[in-house]
């Protein structure tokens, strides 16, 4: 199962607010210009952005009066806005990595870890595949201690 990518249907500008402001799907999100990379002042204020076509709609590109200028990427605005589903994907690509480098690491066979997990070979090959969104976070949970290690949930923090 794939997940529909997103894309940005509309981008403003809100110099009141010094922020970038996206609609995408039914959600409207912003961006403060402090996040940009390529940063705008009084003297090089932005002049044009827009939703990038070439960037498949999943991106905004600025231009600042001095010609400088970048593309942002929807996962910033996600990111920002904390949103719940890109987070737990984030945090899903992350387990998977690790799995994979400590599946590499380890001297256990993908066959005695298929057999420890009580699952299939295809089973374990989605589990590594880090395009795949549809796994659990569980499941991976369970794959980290079939290798010897065990995830720890000890650090919540504040990002208010």
């Amino acid at each position: 199962m794939r997940v529909k990518t997103a894309t940005i249907k509309s981008v403003a500008l809100n110099r009141r607010k010094r922020c970038l402001e996206i609609v995408s799907g039914k959600r409207a999100m912003s961006l403060p210009l402090t996040r940009l990379a390529v940063r705008p002042s009084v003297k090089d204020p932005i002049v044009s952005v827009v939703v990038d076509p070439e960037l498949g709609r999943q991106a905004i590109t600025y231009l600042l009066a001095s010609g400088k200028g970048d593309s942002v990427h929807l996962d910033a605005f996600l990111e920002y806005n904390r949103d719940p589903d890109f987070l737990r994907q984030a945090a899903l690509h992350q387990l998977t990595v690790e799995a994979i480098r400590l599946v590499e690491k380890k001297s256990l066979s993908k066959h005695e870890i298929v057999r420890r997990l009580n699952t299939s070979p295809s089973q374990l090959y989605r589990l590594l595949d880090s395009s795949n969104s549809s796994k659990s976070i569980d499941e991976m949970v369970r794959l980290l201690a079939v290798l010897g290690y065990r995830l720890e949930w000890s650090l919540v923090r504040d990002v208010a």
